[in-house]
């Protein structure tokens, strides 16, 4: 059934969804941002994208793709600020927000937020606008604080996602597990909560031949390849994988760790010293920011993509690098152990110790094992997972929104 074309108010108020992946506060919810509304304006949806200035040559609007705008809002001092130095400005960032609306003469029949950030932003929204506000948090700040591993959210991000999930129309989760937690942290109505998996970009993110991959980047053929992709935080768990490494061996294993804002960041630097006290430190290269469009080329190089995060909201590397046909082996955190097949393209490390993640890597670098399924059937495993289905998916929570129901 075809449904009559929306303008949407999608907010990304800390994260510019078109920044450096990999940095600190640019990662898989830019990738998520960016391709949905790419896919909604494909559709003949009009999407206008709000963020805050972040440098002063950004343009104030830019056009992303067809029927899809980015647009810059002053919100504090421009530069790069940390998150929670942005929420005194919350109320200018709306007020921006209004006056950028009624200059351009619009209406928004959905407004969409992501991050706790944006989600106060929406819920302004949601009251002055009188139109339904959908949220997304990416991550939840009480599910970390149980983890104990890096520094504890404030208070005031938990009571103000408590805030925004009482008080909004929607809530977007990726998986069932996060729809769990958001009734048990926050109070959530289970009606309230739309579970929407992400996506994954089959064009881009597809098989390349390994030898080919490996030459275009100038790995060595015999290498044994573990690859990490994402932001350089301790949640993300990257000191098991570099104790697991060291328990495969020195030799012809090699970790290649991609993301982070430069090699001279302190997490980056505590990591290089673990690597060298665990006796690997030549066997691991930083290979920094790597620009997306590149990324194909390392997952098809690689044997194996480890996730050893301690939390994911829902790991979306693990989905690019098996669109790759490359197998996964990954600690039980967000998606990771309902899209990898457990011994068919990866395994799932139900305890994310290093010796089980390396327990289950070896099994992929035997020999004469590996993942049994090759990497046209490993790409295939995820292939419902398309920016398509979770348009659709969306699109159908909005017009319900618009037709009546909890408001």
């Amino acid at each position: 059934m075809e449904h009559p074309s929306l303008r949407i108010a999608m907010l990304s108020v800390h994260s510019c969804p078109i920044g450096e992946l990999g940095t600190r506060d640019t990662g898989g919810m830019s990738v998520y941002i960016r391709e949905l509304v790419r896919e909604l304006g494909r559709r003949g949806h009009r999407v206008d994208v709000f963020t805050r200035i972040h440098d002063p040559r950004d343009e104030i609007v830019l056009e992303l793709d067809r029927n899809v705008r980015l647009i810059h809002l002053r919100a504090g001092d421009m530069g790069d600020l940390h998150k929670l130095a942005i929420y005194p400005h919350l109320a200018d960032f709306a007020c921006a927000l209004e006056t950028f609306r009624r200059q351009d003469g619009i209406t928004y029949d959905i407004v969409h937020s992501h991050y706790w950030l944006s989600g106060w932003v929406g819920l302004w929204a949601q009251k002055i606008w009188r139109v339904p506000h959908f949220v997304m948090f990416h991550t939840l700040g009480a599910v970390k604080n149980t983890l104990g591993v890096g520094e504890d959210e404030p208070e005031l991000r938990i009571v103000t996602e408590r805030q925004i999930v009482k008080g909004s129309h929607c809530v977007v989760a990726a998986r069932e597990g996060e729809k769990q937690e958001l009734m048990e942290h926050y109070g959530a109505s289970p009606a309230a909560v739309a579970v929407v998996p992400c996506g994954v970009d089959f064009d881009l993110f597809r098989p390349i031949a390994k030898d080919e991959a490996r030459r275009q980047l100038g790995v060595g053929a015999q290498d044994r390849i573990l690859l990490y992709v994402g932001r350089i935080e301790p949640l993300k768990g990257i000191d098991r994988l570099l104790q697991a490494g060291a328990r495969l061996g020195s030799g012809r294993v090699k970790v290649i760790i991609i993301g982070g804002d430069g090699h001279e960041e302190p997490e980056i630097r505590r990591l290089r010293e673990l690597a060298g006290e665990l006796g690997i430190g030549d066997s691991v290269l930083f290979a920094g920011r790597v620009q997306q469009e590149a990324l194909p080329l390392y997952y098809s190089a690689a044997d194996v993509l480890v996730v050893p995060s301690h939390y994911e909201s829902f790991g979306l590397v693990a989905l690019e690098s098996l669109a790759c046909g490359t197998p996964v082996v990954g600690t039980n955190v967000g998606a990771v152990g309902a899209v990898v097949h457990d011994g068919l393209t990866g395994y799932v490390a139900p305890d994310g110790m290093p010796v089980t993640l390396a327990g289950k890597i070896s099994l992929l670098l035997e020999k004469d094992a590996g993942a049994s399924a090759s990497p046209a059937s490993i790409r295939q495993s995820v292939a419902r997972f398309s920016w398509s289905y979770v348009a659709d998916l969306l699109l159908q929570r909005y017009h319900e929104a618009l037709g009546g129901g909890r408001t």
